[in-house]
């Protein structure tokens, strides 16, 4: 007991510092013309990030105009949002269900046949809490072909979930997924391996 209290404590020895988001700067990322942003706003709000009956192939023709690569066969639930299409690359054959959340900051590739249930989020963005600016930093997103993201599931930046891996509900990837694997918990772990029958 007393071990695990010593490995959880903050030290008092040396001073920790403080968070100063006065000094917070990220004008190093471009996110691209201001007016872009503006009309994908409002035109993701009427299309897309939204529970009116808008079909599938109306929101995908959308995203395909914002610059998203999308492929064929695609299923897009109401209420997605999608930071920037213009960072989006979509396979054949994908799921991506309701309130699902693409924070793409950086590039977000999703393969073949992957499924994003409701609710769950890619999140490219981070700050390096080691710095009192708090800095802005963002790595790419991978899914390939076959990748089940649970209901509410949280893959974070830098995390490439390999071929045919299951990220479980309510689980967070901080680490990449390795193929076939089934992982669970926050940080996810793996707890066996994904067999699929025909």
């Amino acid at each position: 007991m007393e071990s695990d209290q010593k490995k959880t404590s903050v030290s008092t020895d040396q001073p920790l510092g403080k968070t100063d988001l006065s000094r917070f700067d990220n004008s190093w990322y471009d996110h691209g013309p201001r007016w872009r942003l503006v009309l994908w706003f409002i035109v993701n709000s009427f299309f897309v990030n939204t529970y009116l009956p808008i079909p599938t192939s109306l929101r995908v023709a959308v995203l395909r105009l914002f610059g998203a690569k999308i492929g064929h066969h695609v299923m897009i639930k109401p209420a997605v949002n999608i930071k920037y299409p213009w960072l989006l690359q979509v396979g054949n054959y994908v799921w991506i269900g309701e309130k699902v959340w693409i924070d793409n900051l950086s590039e977000v590739v999703i393969g073949d046949n992957a499924c994003l249930s409701q609710g769950a989020m890619l999140l490219t963005g981070n700050h390096n809490y080691r710095l009192s600016t708090f800095d802005l930093t963002t790595r790419p997103i991978t899914l390939a072909d076959g990748v089940w993201i649970g209901a509410k599931a949280v893959v974070c930046a830098g995390v490439r979930c390999e071929s045919h891996a299951v990220l479980s509900v309510n689980s967070v990837a901080t680490h990449s997924l390795n193929a076939y694997g089934i992982y669970q918990g926050n940080p996810a772990v793996y707890v066996r391996q994904r067999i699929i029958s025909a």
